[in-house]
C-alpha cells in the first residue's frame, strides 16, 4: 500500500508480481509497469479483473487490520 501526497485521497495499491501494476483506489485507474505485445494484451484482459478484485481485498484486509 501506498500514498502520495499530491493524491491526498488517494490510496494505492502496487502489485510487484507479473505483471506488476499500481492501482489508485480512488477511482480504480490501473498503471500497468509492463510493456505487453498484442498476445499478451489479449491474455491480461482476462486476467485483469481477478487481480484487481485481489488488489481491492488485500486492502481491506489490511484496514481491518489497524482498526482492530
Amino acid at each position: 500500500m501506498g500514498d502520495n501526497t499530491d493524491f491526498p485521497t488517494a490510496i494505492f495499491i502496487v502489485h510487484t508480481e507479473y505483471p506488476r501494476f499500481i492501482i489508485n483506489l480512488e477511482n480504480d485507474e490501473v498503471e500497468w509497469l509492463e510493456e505487453f505485445s498484442e498476445e499478451d494484451e489479449e491474455a491480461l484482459s482476462s486476467e485483469a479483473t481477478p487481480l484487481i478484485e485481489q488488489a481491492t481485498a488485500f486492502y481491506d484486509r489490511e484496514i481491518k487490520r489497524y482498526e482492530e
